[in-house]
């Protein structure tokens, strides 16, 4: 099997939403892009699949040596391999590799956040700094695209947030902001055990009203010039607000179910946003 084959096998076994944003791009954005989304599944599933707290450390101090070696030119996993042309092709910043790690430490670090802006801190790692690797995979000739693609990695990012919340209370961690459950009433443990309640259901909804106004705010800084360029962002942003819509028409059970769209549902928007943009 060769580097690609493995990457394009680790995005397809997935499921993500981020999969069917892939298909419309050329042959070499397609390989560059299924290759830097592999990066993040590798390294997310050391802390998610890693019962040894100190052996997901390890995985990912390894991790750190491979992206060295991707610069160098001489990597040992397949993933890290499939990197070294597309780092050199899109000028990808190895600190930016460095940092969707540090992301994923912050799991193994912390199980709760104070406030919003130590929240922000993690969504930047691990979804902002995708969207900035992203863009320039993609291409841009405004740096305000790079604005955009920041703001929108911290919309998916708050999207997956509340569609995870009873996984991740599963496991411990809760990535509401302490401070929002202090003022809506909420207490860890009601989200630890699954309880909801009116004061759940507020808190939901202003959690849902931020992550929406960072699909706006992202969109607002997308220039026109870009947009084409832009698309297969524009379709992860139709892809995971269409889950949001899904998860409020629910009703925001979100510590009892996980709400999905189906393939065909993805393969939808994905074609039509690709259309219309």
């Amino acid at each position: 099997m060769t580097p690609d084959q493995y990457c394009q096998d680790k995005a397809a076994q997935s499921g993500s939403s981020f999969y069917y944003s892939f298909l419309f791009l050329p042959p070499d954005k397609r390989r560059a892009i299924t290759a830097l989304y592999a990066f993040c599944r590798e390294v997310d599933d050391v802390v998610d699949e890693c019962s040894d707290e100190n052996a997901a450390r390890t995985t990912l101090a390894w991790w750190r040596v491979q992206v060295a070696a991707i610069y160098e030119g001489s990597p040992q996993h397949p993933v890290a391999q499939a990197l070294v042309p597309v780092v050199k092709q899109f000028n990808l910043a190895q600190r930016h590799l460095h940092e969707i790690i540090d992301g994923m430490e912050m799991d193994l670090q912390q199980h709760q956040y104070a406030d919003f802006e130590a929240l922000q801190k993690y969504c930047y790692r691990v979804a902002s700094v995708v969207g900035l690797l992203s863009a320039e995979i993609f291409g841009y000739t405004d740096r305000n695209t790079l604005k955009y693609a920041h703001d929108l990695g911290i919309a998916f990012q708050l999207t997956n947030i509340i569609r995870d919340m009873g996984e991740d209370a599963r496991r411990g961690r809760i990535y509401i902001p302490q401070d929002e459950l202090a003022q809506f009433g909420v207490h860890t443990r009601d989200i630890l055990d699954g309880r909801e309640s009116e004061e759940f259901h507020k808190l939901m909804q202003f959690q849902v009203e931020r992550a929406q106004r960072y699909y706006r705010q992202a969109f607002e800084q997308l220039p026109a010039a870009d947009r084409k360029a832009q698309r297969t962002g524009l379709i992860m942003a139709a892809i995971y607000r269409a889950t949001l819509d899904e998860i409020v028409a629910n009703g925001c059970h979100v510590l009892k179910e996980r709400i999905a769209l189906t393939p065909l549902r993805k393969l939808w928007l994905a074609w039509k946003t690709w259309v219309i943009n």
